[in-house]
């Protein structure tokens, strides 16, 4: 049995495991476009934020995978699990009061770690030379994700003030462009 955040999920981490799985071994310790982060720390992130998340609202994610050993396989183990998780709708439709309000596990994790996804995606592939090769419906994603947290999207640790793109930027930069990325 799957979800709709289960399918919504694997189809943000397809991509994404296949830009780390791309990761050279000896650019996991390089800057990444995230500031004061390397790449390792991007992936990092994402498996904390999202066990972080998991977690406090009793969803057993089992052992944290070893990010320093191997980020790619990391990722890979971590983003299994929270799909298995997230594929029981007991789980998905669990509600708690988020940020933002009233809402469910399932709900948050797609508006907010599911867009994290896509964006650290840009970031990892941007800092390894890679293309991200985001697309029309992910930008669309980033986009009013950017909209629906407002403020919030600026508050420490998410992201760094919104910079001006070139005036013939694409939609790609521009998008990027609002969350400090460029």
């Amino acid at each position: 049995m799957t979800t709709p955040i289960a399918a919504a999920y694997a189809a943000a981490d397809r991509p994404l495991t296949a830009v780390l799985d791309a990761v050279p071994t000896a650019a996991w310790d390089r800057p990444s476009t995230c500031e004061g982060w390397t790449v390792r720390e991007v992936v990092r992130h994402m498996v904390q934020t999202q066990r972080e998340f998991l977690t406090d609202r009793g969803v057993d994610l089992g052992e944290e995978p070893d990010v320093d050993a191997d980020p790619a396989a990391a990722w890979r183990a971590h983003a299994a699990r929270v799909v298995a998780a997230v594929s029981d709708e007991a789980v998905a439709e669990q509600a708690y009061d988020g940020f933002f309000g009233p809402t469910t596990v399932g709900a948050s994790l797609e508006q907010f770690y599911v867009w994290d996804m896509v964006v650290h995606r840009w970031d990892v592939a941007r800092s390894v030379g890679q293309d991200a090769a985001l697309t029309d419906a992910e930008l669309d994603r980033v986009e009013s994700g950017a909209d629906a947290f407002g403020d919030a999207l600026y508050m420490e640790g998410i992201c760094r003030p919104g910079a001006q793109p070139p005036a013939d930027a694409g939609r790609e930069a521009r998008v990027l462009a609002r969350l400090g990325r460029g």
